[in-house]
């Protein structure tokens, strides 16, 4: 059986903050809508694995990596503007808002 996973992200949080709760929340709507059933997340609170953190190289939460497919996208924010995430991860269209910034 093949497995159905075709984009892996990893979002980076620091703690149970309105901030880092909005943007898992945000990013799962996306994802269920626009990738259902063909993604994988995991959240990772740097408070609990800061060695993650640290070789990762995450220097501000919320901090969304895009493992799959290549090539590999990191957005900082809150995932709020879907339209720019989507444009960020390569999913879709747009440009980044100046309170989401991205690079490859």
């Amino acid at each position: 059986m093949r497995n159905m996973t075709e984009f892996r992200f990893k979002l980076y949080i620091a703690g149970r903050t309105h901030r880092s709760e909005r943007a898992a929340w945000n990013l799962r709507r996306l994802c269920e809508k626009e990738l259902a059933g063909r993604y994988e997340l995991v959240v990772v609170d740097v408070l609990e694995r800061p060695e993650e953190a640290e070789e990762q190289r995450i220097l501000a939460t919320p901090t969304l990596i895009k493992e799959l497919p290549p090539p590999m996208r990191r957005i900082i924010g809150d995932l709020s503007d879907a339209e720019r995430v989507l444009a960020a991860l390569d999913v879709g269209g747009g440009i980044p808002s100046a309170g989401e910034k991205y690079a490859s």
